[in-house]
Order: structure tokens, then C-alpha cells, then sequence
């Protein structure tokens, strides 16, 4: 009867301790780590219009390099594709 008492207080314990880790990561390194991920999103967009610029008219590298890259680039092809041609607004410039 006293395990069974004890293992709902683990738990609730364990949560406890859970959520003052996510507390402590959210005052802490949340800011940075959202930023980083900007910037390495940033970047990823940035190398696949050097290298795939054609898709959208603008010829930078030649195809020989291109064809090369292609099989690493091909799962995120369609989601830099959707987000280089989509508008942009103020806002959108303001969160940056």
C-alpha cells in the first residue's frame, strides 16, 4: 500500500522538476536558440538560390555544380521554393 502511494509522488515530482527545467530554458537560452534557427533557416535559403537560383531565373552557379548538389537538396527543395516566392510585408520585415 506505501508503493503505491509513492509512485504518484515520483511523478509528480518528476513533473515538477520537468516544468522548472523548461522555466529555467525559457528565461535562459530560448531567445538565442529561436535566433539561431532564423539564421541557419537564413543561410539554408541563401546556398540553395546560389546553387538552384535557375528554378527562379537567376543563373549564378553553373548546372554541372547543381546537378551534383541536387540529391542533398531535393527534400528541401519544395518548402525553399514556397518560401522564396512567397510576399512578404512590414511585418514580416519587423520580426527579422
Amino acid at each position: 500500500m506505501r508503493v503505491a502511494t509513492r509512485v504518484p509522488k515520483l511523478d509528480r515530482l518528476r513533473e515538477l522538476v520537468r516544468a522548472l527545467g523548461e522555466v529555467i530554458y525559457g528565461m535562459t537560452i530560448y531567445d538565442m536558440v529561436r535566433e539561431l534557427n532564423k539564421a541557419r533557416a537564413s543561410l539554408e535559403r541563401l546556398f540553395i538560390l546560389i546553387v538552384f537560383g535557375d528554378l527562379l531565373g537567376v543563373p549564378i552557379l553553373p548546372p554541372y555544380y547543381a546537378l551534383r548538389l541536387l540529391p542533398y537538396i531535393v527534400p528541401s527543395l519544395s518548402t525553399w521554393r514556397r518560401s522564396m516566392l512567397r510576399e512578404r510585408d512590414l511585418t514580416d520585415l519587423l520580426d527579422q
